[in-house]
């Protein structure tokens, strides 16, 4: 019995589910297939699907799979397992992808500060340019604190339920 069929599960729920969710994601800037492939493995019970199991779900080749998987590995919010005892690797989204997720983005704020403090002491804080690359840094300074006590909040939020 598929997936889809286990445990009550309407499967063209669980399809309308899928791509509205991805469509949500697309919006937001992620990687159509990519999107695609997070949410049904979001939806999915095991929370792990082979490349094969998301192709056929989703009507799409294994090299569309591929490349989603490797974004989504990219920015931590998949990973790759092998089946015991075979070859076939299964991908797996976290329970925490999103704080995975937004813990990578904090990296990249990282990175750009220190490439916004370079902009600003070749340009100086009195021009205009530097004016606004101040404004940025300063925004991502405050980003990158309030980011800390959200994901702090979060896991006590967590840990309570």
């Amino acid at each position: 019995m598929a997936e889809s069929e286990a445990a009550g599960r309407d499967p063209e729920a669980v399809s309308r589910f899928v791509e509205a969710f991805a469509a949500q994601l697309v919006e937001a800037g992620m990687q159509r297939m990519a999107a695609r492939v997070f949410a049904a493995l979001l939806a999915s019970d095991a929370g792990a699907m082979s490349s094969a199991e998301l192709g056929e779900q989703l009507q799409v080749s294994p090299a569309a799979v591929s490349g989603a998987v490797r974004y989504l590995s990219q920015v931590h919010m998949v990973s790759r397992e092998r089946e015991p005892g075979s070859r076939r690797e299964r991908y797996r989204v976290h329970s925490d992808q999103w704080y995975e997720a937004l813990t990578n983005r904090d990296a990249v704020l990282k990175r750009w500060q220190q490439t916004l403090s370079v902009g600003l002491e070749g340009l100086g804080t009195e021009t205009p340019g530097g004016q606004r690359i101040a404004e940025t840094l300063a925004f991502f300074e405050y980003l990158e604190g309030e980011l800390t006590r959200l994901m702090e909040r979060w896991r006590e939020q967590r840990e309570r339920r």
